[in-house]
C-alpha cells in the first residue's frame, strides 16, 4: 500500500530512478533475503518485459465478489523458475503486484499473514493459484521431503525493480 501513495507522488522516470535507488540500497544492506531470509531457495529469472501498451489487469477469484485484484497500467513482468529444497522456505515476504504461481512438482504449503489460525493452503503438482501481492504478506514452504518447483509470473514490477519485498516485523500468527 506505501508503494501505491509513492507512485502518486512520484510519475516516470522519477519513480523508475527512485525504484533502482531502493533496489541498489537493498543491495548494499546485505539482500533481499536480510529481514527475513529463506531457506533452502533458488530462484532463476526467465524473463523480464515492459507491456508495450497501456495494459490494465484484473483477476477475479472465486465468485468474482470474493476477491478483486485490479491493477491500472501494468508495468513490467517477471517470469521466474524456484526451487525449495525439502524442508525449505521462502521467509515472509510480499509483491508489488499479483502473481500466478505454477506449481510444476512437489507440495507447497502457502501460509498467509493475515490468517490467526495459521492454517496452511497445500498446493500440489498441477495446481495453480494467484497471490494478490499489493501488500498480502506469506510465506511459501516445502514441509515434504522431496523437492518443490514452481513457477510465477509477477505482474505490476517496477521498472527494473524488486518483485519481491521482505516483510518487516514477520506476521506473528504463525510459531515456526
Amino acid at each position: 500500500m506505501q508503494f501505491r501513495k509513492l507512485r502518486t507522488i512520484f510519475s516516470g522516470k522519477t519513480l523508475a530512478g527512485f525504484a533502482v535507488a531502493l533496489v541498489a540500497t537493498v543491495a548494499v544492506l546485505g539482500g533481499t533475503g536480510m529481514l527475513t531470509p529463506g531457506d533452502g531457495v533458488t530462484g532463476v529469472v526467465l524473463g523480464r518485459g515492459s507491456f508495450t501498451e497501456n495494459t490494465d489487469i484484473k483477476f477475479k477469484i472465486g465468485d468474482g465478489k470474493r476477491d478483486v485484484i485490479h491493477v491500472p497500467r501494468a508495468r513490467q513482468t517477471v517470469v521466474q523458475r524456484i526451487d525449495i529444497a525439502a524442508g525449505g522456505h521462502t521467509g515472509w515476504h510480499s509483491h508489488p503486484g499479483p502473481v500466478v504461481v505454477v506449481i510444476k512438482s512437489g507440495t507447497m504449503s502457502f501460509y498467509d499473514g493475515d490468517d490467526p489460525t495459521c492454517t496452511p493452503k497445500i498446493y500440489s503438482a498441477g495446481d495453480a493459484f494467484i497471490d494478490s501481492g499489493q501488500g498480502h504478506s506469506h510465506i511459501a514452504r516445502n514441509e515434504t521431503g522431496v523437492p518443490l518447483e514452481l513457477y510465477a509470473t509477477y505482474f505490476d514490477v517496477p521498472v527494473g525493480g524488486a518483485f519481491r519485498i521482505d516483510v518487516d516485523p514477520a506476521p506473528q500468527n504463525c510459531s515456526f
